[in-house]
């Protein structure tokens, strides 16, 4: 993910997580699902990196949800008990994508590099994943 130094302010850190969850729900509509509410207490938020959200659907159903300096994706609540192993699971989901992107005959620009940020973010999210004192 980029390495931005500088610090946030309260109100850039405001408007990043307004842009994430923004991002986050457009992406579950695209796909279908319907957004109703924000578990605010499990979700997670490491601006300017990454922002991973627990969404309850207008089914009830429940979901994690990855938005940030990255590519934004889902996987259902049931995948992963809480946000460290959701990261754990994006991460591993990430580099099996990126290999079988990487294995295809015919790859084009785009899908070879969309494939190494792939796998570059998903390094990124295990490393995130694995900063003791982040989840302490």
């Amino acid at each position: 993910m980029s390495d931005n130094n500088t610090p946030m302010t309260q109100a850039e850190h405001d408007q990043w997580v307004r842009e994430q969850f923004q991002r986050a729900n457009q992406h579950l509509a695209e796909n279908g699902i319907l957004f109703d509410s924000v578990v605010v207490e499990a979700s997670r938020y490491l601006a300017p990196y990454v922002a991973v959200w627990k969404i309850k659907s207008q089914q009830g159903q429940y979901f994690w949800v990855l938005s940030g300096d990255l590519p934004v994706d889902y996987i259902p609540f049931s995948t992963a008990v809480d946000v460290r192993s959701a990261l754990k699971h994006f991460s591993l989901s990430w580099q099996l994508k990126a290999e079988n992107i990487l294995s295809a005959q015919g790859l084009d620009e785009t899908q070879e590099n969309y494939a190494k940020l792939l796998a570059d973010r998903a390094i990124s999210l295990y490393q995130l994943s694995e900063k003791q004192e982040l989840w302490a």
